[in-house]
């Protein structure tokens, strides 16, 4: 396959900010791929090489490798080719008039291929070690004297990581039933598939070679992370108890990292919230892990709280997230040790366990689990009792804990992958204000400065996540809550994420003045949620010309790192939010 369909298809996609003509652009592209290279384009579409979990290194030339790549095959001076970044702001265009211009003199005729293009990348990616950065440079160099001007405008955004074509992974999916199903309709098995295997070229290769049924055959696999699921939110645990049909499990909720931990034989894989291969961060949580787990096989959750050294209390989840480093790991295992609390067994030895009850995983993960000071199993109580949930809960809050996640136990309180899900729910304290708790918001636009903030950010806008039409939707523009050291180091925290226009999956009535792509997520807290002609999460659902929003909404300090931007709160959870404030007015 020649990389040229790929540009074509990218340039068309860049040129729209409508959803169902992107996702028709991509089905059509999808259709015209070979099986073989169904892998490849997919990865490669999502401005990746591999899936994000696999640990592998990720592209993401430095802009000064890149530039004398550019130099190098146009046959012009670096200086040249500044001069037209600054102009044009864009190394991939820069690229694109040079080449446009006749300044490389081709090595041959022979047109790029995916799987030339594919593999030259995943060499630059991997390259490491003295001379790393001149093989980089000339692998790229090898790729654009034979690039066509739109393919090198293509090549030169992919090694920087700013392909950014503004399709998400639920769009895609979308593309793919359509493309081989005939129907949107479809999408949920394959949804199903890509959360149990969080690989979508994976699943886009089997459904191209074998159809949909083999699709629905996809299974559990230890060392691909299954997508987490989520919790809902209510504010009492009378409301909880009565949605989740009486008896259920209570279990703190503890303030730190979701881990999900895979185990085979001697091998450890650690997976974040946002599937990342953390492993190396947590040598402390490897070692536990083989030490504890009693199964041969095994997929685990639960979450990995910073403990004071000296008195095992719990410390804050701000301090466990600066064990997130590349150095120095040693040093932070000894000074900001982890205590590892489990809730959940998803497969052990052979047997997927996603498809069955709650109190069946708990009642296997008890069994698989040798408990010791720094691996443990979450306190839980089963009750139908709110009062009896409602003192442990304060119970779980005089421990140091947020609240509680209370879980169904019913028949069919099966693992729902990669879903917020209404069989666990959150019950956690706000000390701060009307709103039950903070929501996780995605930065989508920002508003300069003025006075004191001039130069800066004066505020940004953020969205919700609509997890229906992959979209984000705005819902407040959030200016108080940031320190001085938040404003300074905001420009240069958003600069890679700009964009001249509005991202083509967010929906805002709004002009900001900037635009950010959807990446970055914050924690609001806010008075209340209220109606808003100017806001877009659940437009029109609740009063025709009227969306939701947050009611002096700021900052609560914490950057979300640890999620992605399709792991913000949903549009459905500000809506149920508004639902349950009216019914406590």
């Amino acid at each position: 396959m020649l990389y040229s369909k790929l540009a074509q298809a990218y340039s068309r996609l860049e040129a729209t900010t409508k959803r169902l003509e992107m996702l028709e652009i991509a089905a059509e592209l999808l259709r015209e791929t070979p099986p073989e290279e169904m892998e490849r384009v997919i990865y490669l579409t999502q401005g990746k090489i591999h899936p994000n979990w696999m640990g592998l290194p990720e592209l993401g030339m430095a802009e000064k490798m890149a530039i004398e790549a550019v130099a190098r095959a146009t046959n012009v001076g670096k200086e040249e080719v500044q001069g037209l970044l600054k102009q044009l702001g864009d190394l991939g265009l820069v690229a694109e008039r040079l080449i446009q211009e006749g300044r490389v003199k081709k090595l041959s005729q022979k047109p790029l291929t995916v799987r030339e293009v594919y593999e030259t990348l995943d060499r630059i990616a991997r390259e490491s070690g003295k001379g790393s950065s001149e093989r980089k440079i000339m692998g790229l160099v090898s790729l654009l004297v034979n690039a066509s001007p739109l393919e090198a405008r293509y090549l030169v955004r992919t090694v920087e990581g700013r392909l950014r074509l503004g399709l998400g992974d639920m769009t895609i999916l979308d593309a793919l039933a359509e493309a081989f199903t005939g129907s949107r309709e479809n999408r949920g098995v394959l949804e199903r598939a890509y959360n149990l295997t969080s690989d979508l070229g994976y699943v886009a290769r089997v459904l191209a070679e074998e159809g949909l049924e083999a699709v629905k055959r996809v299974k559990i696999v230890v060392g691909k992370p299954v997508r987490m699921m989520l919790a809902q939110r209510l504010s009492t645990a009378k409301e909880i108890v009565e949605k989740l049909n009486g008896r259920c499990s209570a279990e703190y909720k503890l303030d730190g990292e979701r881990f999900q931990i895979h185990k085979k034989g001697s091998e450890v894989q650690i997976y974040s919230r946002r599937l990342e291969n953390i492993t190396y961060m947590y040598p402390d949580v490897r070692e536990m892990a083989l030490t504890h787990i009693k199964a041969e096989e095994a997929i685990v959750e639960g979450e990995g709280v910073a403990v004071d050294p000296e008195t095992n209390e719990l410390r804050p989840f701000q301090l466990l997230m600066q064990r997130r480093r590349k150095y120095r790991i040693e040093e932070m295992v000894k000074k900001i040790p982890v205590t590892v609390f489990l809730f959940d067994c998803l497969y052990a030895d052979g047997e997927d366990l996603t498809l069955e009850p709650y109190p069946v995983r708990r009642k296997k993960l008890h069994e698989i689990i040798e408990v010791g000071p720094r691996f443990q199993i979450t306190k839980s109580l089963v009750s139908s009792d709110p009062r009896e949930i409602e003192r442990f809960f304060d119970e779980a809050i005089s421990e140091g804990c947020e609240g509680l996640v209370v879980k169904s136990t019913a028949e069919d309180s099966i693992y729902r992958a990669g879903a917020r899900s209404w069989l666990w729910v959150k019950l956690k304290r706000s000390y701060q204000s009307k709103m039950v708790e903070p929501v996780d918001l995605v930065v989508v636009g920002a508003f300069y400065g003025r006075g004191k903030r001039a130069g800066t950010y004066g505020a940004l806008l953020a969205a919700a996540y609509d997890h229906e039409n992959d979209t984000f939707k705005t819902v407040c523009k959030v200016g108080s809550g940031f320190t001085d050291e938040d404003l300074a180091k905001m420009p240069s925290m958003f600069e890679e994420y700009r964009l001249p226009h509005k991202p083509p999956r967010v929906e805002a009535l709004i002009d900001p003045d900037v635009w950010f792509n959807p990446a970055i997520v914050i924690e609001v807290i806010g008075d209340e949620i209220t109606l808003s002609p100017v806001h877009t999460c659940a437009f029109n659902l609740l009063r025709e010309g009227s969306g939701l929003a947050i009611r002096f909404p700021r900052f609560t300090g914490r950057w979300r790192s640890d999620k992605s931007p399709e792991d913000a709160t949903t549009v459905k959870e500000i809506v149920d939010m508004y639902k349950a404030q009216l019914r406590t007015i």
